[in-house]
């Protein structure tokens, strides 16, 4: 529930549409799909090896400071609290409020409180604060409360909205194939006026907002120092999470393709809701903005209980604000890291930065697959006596793989978005003084 609660968020409800501008295909769509599931279930592969070994909380943060030393685990660490779990929780947060807008049009992003612009340094700068971003904090706020009050509150609360949006998501495929009103899909491969170059350009950037649509089943394994029996479920849980969001997630496409020729795609952001407003009629659209707020919930929930651990573990290793290991002795949670975290992600949706901050990262997150992907080779070297009850299938083949197309794609991210990418990295080499200070301040 963990996995599949946390990767199915909006991306399967956005994504499509941008997808088809870049690749006007049919069938170039649903590859690239299932290229994304295959590539994430492989990455899965070898982190059920890392989390079976090494059954700890902190997850890949524990990967990489075992593989290559304190200072590669902090900077994981300190990247996902400045930014990319943050930042998540602070986007979906705002996404979930944008949603809420189509039902309560008053607490939408539209609606704005105040703006105010401002000069520093000769530039102008503009800041609106809306009801949304208020919606967003709120929402924020009380799930981490719901998982400050203990894990057993934050698991029912993530079962509960993963099982609403997996059954919503087969409820629009069957539906949608029954009595909806679509067409014949054309599964052809290679689309009229595209050369062979462009559409391989293409189809990398595809790739991009699809791993982007997967990113987030490595969140279970922060989690492993508090699963039973995490040599045998772990594994499990990451298999069959990810075959099953593969599976859901070709059906859904499917589904856009019957709805809408790939043409009437091209471009647009709202995909299912365009989708199902032609498949059912008005009442489409608003069914499908209601599924999208409790998948975009139960997602924003499960980053919220996965994210402390990693901040409680780096604090466990003295290389964070020493509180941050608090755990309460009621609840038995990491409170202070929960708090914190909720804290940073509501400065972050207030700030309204988020989006570029988390454009900024996605570069470097793939450097720290290909890292803790890679880290197999080490840590089987470097420990060979380690018990591993589970061990990659496909090893060394899978890893490899996995490593080399994420090598094409940080190529291509870098061509396409150099600014970005740079960005991301100098967001990272921010925190190598920073390990430096805390390292001192141990000492």
């Amino acid at each position: 529930m963990i996995v599949m609660g946390i990767v199915i968020g909006s991306g399967i409800f956005l994504t499509t549409g941008i997808m088809a501008k870049s690749i006007p295909s049919p069938g170039l769509i649903l590859l690239a799909w299932l290229v994304g599931g295959i590539l994430s279930l492989g990455g899965a592969l070898v982190y059920a090896e890392l989390g079976a070994a090494m059954p700890q909380t902190g997850g890949q943060y524990v990967y990489l400071r075992k593989a290559y030393g304190p200072l590669s685990g902090f900077l994981f660490g300190w990247t996902i609290f400045l930014v990319y779990q943050t930042g998540s929780i602070a986007a979906l947060a705002v996404a979930f409020a944008e949603y809420s807008g189509y039902f309560f049009p008053g607490l939408s992003t539209q609606r704005i409180i105040f703006s105010i612009s401002f000069t520093l340094f000769n530039q102008t700068f503009q800041y609106s604060l809306s009801f949304g971003q208020i919606v967003g904090i709120v929402i924020i706020l009380l799930l981490s409360f719901g998982n400050f009050i203990g894990l057993v509150l934050g698991k029912i609360i993530q079962n509960f909205l993963t099982i609403v949006k997996i059954v919503i998501l087969v409820a629009l495929v069957a539906l949608g194939f029954i009595v909806g009103k679509g067409g014949a899909i054309e599964f052809y491969t290679v689309p009229t006026g595209f050369s062979l170059s462009s559409l391989i350009m293409g189809f990398g950037v595809a790739m991009i907002a699809i791993m982007w649509a997967y990113d987030g089943w490595n969140n279970v394994n922060f989690t492993a120092g508090e699963i039973k029996n995490p040599k045998r479920n772990l594994p499990k849980a990451l298999i069959l999470g990810l075959a099953g969001i593969t599976v859901l997630y070709i059906a859904v496409n499917l589904v856009y393709l019957y709805a809408l020729p790939v043409e009437e795609m091209s471009g647009v952001v709202r995909i299912a809701e365009k989708s199902a407003t032609v498949l059912f009629g008005g009442l489409g659209a608003s069914l499908i903005s209601a599924a999208v707020m409790i998948s975009i919930l139960g997602s924003l929930n499960g980053t919220i209980l996965t994210g402390p651990r990693v901040y409680y573990a780096m604090a466990k290793d003295d290389l964070f604000f020493k509180k941050v290991a608090y755990v309460h002795p009621r609840f038995r949670t990491p409170a202070f890291s929960i708090f914190l975290q909720a804290f940073w992600a509501c400065i972050l949706t207030l700030s309204g930065t988020f989006e570029q901050l988390f454009t900024y990262v996605i570069f470097v997150t793939m450097i720290f697959y290909i890292a803790g992907i890679a880290s197999v080779f080490t840590l089987r070297k470097k420990y060979p006596n380690l018990p591993r009850p589970y061990k990659a299938w496909g090893y060394p083949i899978v890893p490899i793989l996995f490593i080399i197309v994420l090598i094409g794609l940080l190529i291509n991210t870098l061509i396409n978005k150099p600014v970005e990418s740079i960005s991301g990295l100098i967001i990272v080499f921010i925190g190598i003084p920073v390990y430096y200070y805390w390292k001192n301040k141990r000492k």
